[in-house]
């Protein structure tokens, strides 16, 4: 089924999306994270349109084809959820199921908390509810048999810190070259990176993510993730729009925790799906407590695991797509009016 283009525009606001399916049919929004664009969900669009969902993939603020600020603070939350108030009401839809992955999970998490009413059901693949934004409250998800708090005091999240602490530094770096960062990013699940110290863990120690290897590294593509398409598609638009949008959404936990701050029941009551990724070692829902909020505060609660890495929408897109379209008709209550077997 063919994926078409299309854009909504506000005074405040511009939103590039893609969608597959009737346009009449049950919606279904997925937002993306860090450096990704909506092609991230290439596999789940036309599936899910395919089954007969209206599923719709945007480019989030600061990416692709949407609007892109010279500020920080354009990058909260709470601006990015207004976007997607914004793009719902301009399909003159009053709800959808919403399904994040990486920065696009707090993003669908807090849809859900402060507009629930927009809101059929919530997923979300590596990054749990209860997430702030901010690494200093990351404690609990930090494996501290791994990462001694002498040695890595911010364990895994180190690389967050950086961005704090050296902005212009951290995007520098990543723009010398893209296609070697999309390259060397875009990779599977690794089985033997278990017990190993993540390289996320030592940014700041190493003055960068690349600094001690005298720049981005050259790598082969990982093609059971990327095509050489999918390569060319995300490099053209970071060499575009730059990486001070994507690198700015780490930068507002002060501000985000606030949003979050004006709840004070930040329990759930819709159906919500979260999916581990075994392999995802900075997102480790396996040997932390980052899941444990969650499954305090979401009183309809899914949870599914993939033995894969980060990127499973693109890793372990059948596996994952028979994941959600299990849930959405038996849990989440929202099948197409066909039959979906």
């Amino acid at each position: 089924m063919d994926i078409t283009e299309h854009r909504i525009s506000s005074e405040r606001h511009s939103t590039f999306y893609r969608a597959c399916g009737p346009e009449d049919g049950p919606l279904i929004i997925m937002t993306h994270g860090w450096p990704e664009l909506s092609i991230s969900w290439r596999h789940q669009l036309s599936y899910l349109g395919g089954l007969g969902y209206r599923a719709i993939a945007p480019d989030m603020r600061g990416y692709g084809g949407s609007s892109l600020y010279t500020e920080h603070e354009a990058y909260v939350q709470r601006e990015i959820v207004q976007d997607m108030v914004e793009l719902i009401d301009s399909i003159g839809r009053e709800q959808a199921v919403w399904i994040g992955h990486d920065w696009g999970s707090p993003v669908a998490w807090n849809v859900a908390l402060h507009h629930p009413e927009r809101v059929a059901a919530v997923a979300s693949l590596c990054v749990p509810y209860g997430f702030s934004g901010h690494p200093r409250d990351l404690e609990y998800a930090i494996n501290r048999e791994l990462y001694p708090t002498d040695e890595y005091p911010a364990g895994q999240w180190d690389y967050q810190l950086f961005y704090y602490e050296n902005f212009a530094a951290a995007q520098k770096e990543m723009e010398q070259d893209p296609e070697r960062i999309v390259k060397l990013l875009f990779r599977k699940g690794d089985p033997n990176g278990q017990g190993q110290i993540a390289g996320t863990a030592v940014t700041r120690k190493n003055g960068g993510w690349f600094t001690a290897l005298g720049g981005v590294p050259d790598s082969l593509p990982d093609y059971d993730v990327v095509t050489d398409q999918d390569i060319a598609i995300y490099t053209k638009h970071l060499i575009e729009n730059g990486f001070f949008g994507p690198n700015s959404w780490y930068v507002n936990g002060d501000a985000n925790q606030g949003y979050l701050d004006e709840k004070t029941d930040r329990r759930l009551s819709m159906p919500a799906l979260f999916v581990h990724a075994t392999y995802d070692y900075v997102c480790d829902t396996t040997t932390t407590g980052f899941a444990e909020p969650m499954r305090e505060l979401c009183e309809n609660l899914t949870e599914r695991r993939l033995d894969c890495g980060h990127w499973m929408a693109q890793e372990k897109p059948k596996e994952l797509n028979a994941i959600l379209s299990e849930w959405l008709t038996e849990t989440a209550a929202y099948p197409v009016a066909k039959d979906l077997a």
